[in-house]
């Protein structure tokens, strides 16, 4: 019940009320099996369900994943009760509409009732948690068990009292999938949290008023770069450079269809608009493993390409204006087939990325330095072929330590992250955990690391999970992920 001078606004979810029938009613401290007077407040028939048009459910479902989700907020105006009582007038007064100023919340208490099937005695299930953004959506996610189906609608109450009268609410179940995951488990729950919105909304009940029905369309959080998580599950390859001369990093993106496009980086963890540098095409479909690095000594970046048939291509120099030229590095047929990744870095105390790492099928690590337009300069193996780097699924170089030389950050088969602190032709630098086997970087398919934050060191890592998400880790130390910004948000 929201506190209103109409005294007969309640609140629930949007996909609640979507195919809103007449004899829905609402019961305030409802008791099972007690008769209609015997429920402590009376009860109150549903009169007009107030739903923001631009929520729109998913074809074949209440409720939606899309960004209007963050739009699963609804009103309703409810009838006098059978005592000839106004709602507000019955209970004894109401929740305060209140937007919040953030996503992160110390002590939110959600009240409400899960379906028969899990509720057989009918009664209310409480929580009060800390609450934290949904990635990528306007709305608030907690934990805690015993929210099965039935609860949708239910307040976030910031200053909840037993038996209180009043209170703030910021919030109501529900949002993306209908408020929850999409395992559906009853232990996450999300909630559209209030702004202009729902403020106009609920102004639309209060005067028993439609909404408009020339809304704009909603947007929701814009994306640090173009296009949603299924467009960027087709992101094939990645590599990092300063492709625009403004000692930044950019980034490359070739995609599964032979598209290759440039995203300059805006210094700040974000990306200026998209250049294309080569249309979708066959030949770059044959791209396997890509670098970006300073090869020919230019103030532009270079990008080095191995190829599906063993050719190495140097492409010098590229900018917005394209790929110019191309230098062959090792011909179609050669051992370079062999090579599953390829990493450009600095590892000999110089100045520039003008080194290559290369990790081959049989495990074997070479750091080639002084790489040239032609020339991969001179060989130092690492490592001998070996059963255990065959395992390293992920291979990108960065200035993680603050060393001199920089570091090689590894993503194994099982999920583990290692880095190699300040590796050098004298040797893989030591070992340092970031983060120990687990599921979820399994499904880190593509990473790469430049100098995208204001900080100007190549420590920024950047990754473009299975879903197509993809993710900046902003300033990233060697034993430790830096802060997580999200670029492309997942369900999108």
């Amino acid at each position: 019940m929201i506190d209103t001078q109409a005294r007969n606004v309640i609140l629930t979810a949007a996909h609640c009320g979507i195919g809103y029938s007449d004899n829905y009613i609402f019961v305030p401290k409802f008791i099972k099996g007690a008769g209609p007077d015997q429920q402590p407040y009376g009860i109150f028939h549903i009169q007009h369900i107030f739903i923001d048009p631009r929520y729109i459910p998913d074809k074949g479902h209440s409720s939606t994943k899309k960004p209007w989700s963050d739009l699963d907020t609804a009103f309703a105006r409810v009838s006098a009760n059978q005592r000839g009582q106004q709602l507000q007038d019955a209970v004894g007064g109401g929740l305060a509409f209140t937007q919040p100023t953030g996503y992160a919340n110390k002590n939110i208490t959600v009240v409400g009732y899960p379906g028969k099937d899990h509720n057989g005695a009918g009664q209310a299930i409480k929580c009060t948690v800390p609450t934290t953004q949904l990635p990528g959506f306007r709305q608030m996610s907690m934990a805690c068990g015993g929210y099965y189906g039935g609860v949708s609608g239910s307040p976030w109450i910031t200053d909840y009292q037993d038996d209180a009268r009043s209170g703030h609410v910021i919030g109501n179940l529900g949002g993306y999938n209908g408020g929850g995951n999409d395992a559906d488990v009853d232990y996450i729950s999300y909630a559209p949290a209030f702004g202009s919105d729902a403020a106009n909304l609920l102004a639309d009940a209060i005067a028993n008023r439609e909404p408009p029905s020339n809304l704009p369309p909603y947007q929701g959080i814009q994306a640090k770069l173009p296009g949603g998580a299924a467009l960027w599950q087709h992101a094939k390859l990645l590599a990092s450079g300063d492709y625009t001369g403004n000692h930044r990093s950019d980034m490359i993106v070739v995609w599964s269809d032979g598209e290759v496009t440039l995203y300059p980086g805006d210094g700040k963890g974000g990306f200026l608009p998209e250049t294309q540098l080569q249309a979708p095409n066959s030949t770059w479909t044959h791209a396997e493993t890509i670098t970006g690095g300073d090869f020919t000594g230019s103030n532009l970046s270079d990008l080095m390409v191995r190829w599906s048939d063993g050719e190495v291509t140097l492409y010098p120099d590229v900018s917005a204006s394209g790929m110019s030229r191309e230098v062959q590095m090792a011909p179609s047929g050669s051992i370079w087939k062999n090579a599953i990744q390829i990493s450009a870095g600095q590892f000999h105390s110089g100045k520039y990325a003008t080194d290559l790492m290369v990790r081959w099928v049989d495990g074997e690590l070479t750091l080639y330095t002084y790489v040239g337009a032609g020339t991969f300069g001179t060989e130092n193996r690492l490592l001998a072929p070996n059963d255990t780097w065959k395992n390293a699924t992920l291979l990108t170089s960065g200035n993680f330590s603050g060393n001199a030389n920089w570091d090689v950050l590894v993503r194994w088969v099982d999920g583990e992250l290692d880095t190699y602190v300040a590796t050098s032709t004298a040797g893989l630098g030591a070992e340092a955990r970031m983060r120990d086997p687990n599921d979820l970087w399994k499904h880190d398919l593509v990473m790469t690391a430049g100098n995208y934050t204001p900080n100007n060191f190549n420590d920024d890592l950047i990754v473009r999970w299975s879903d197509g998400e993809t993710t900046l880790y902003a300033d990233t130390a060697y034993t430790s992920l830096g802060t997580e910004n999200t670029l492309v948000y997942p369900g999108t």
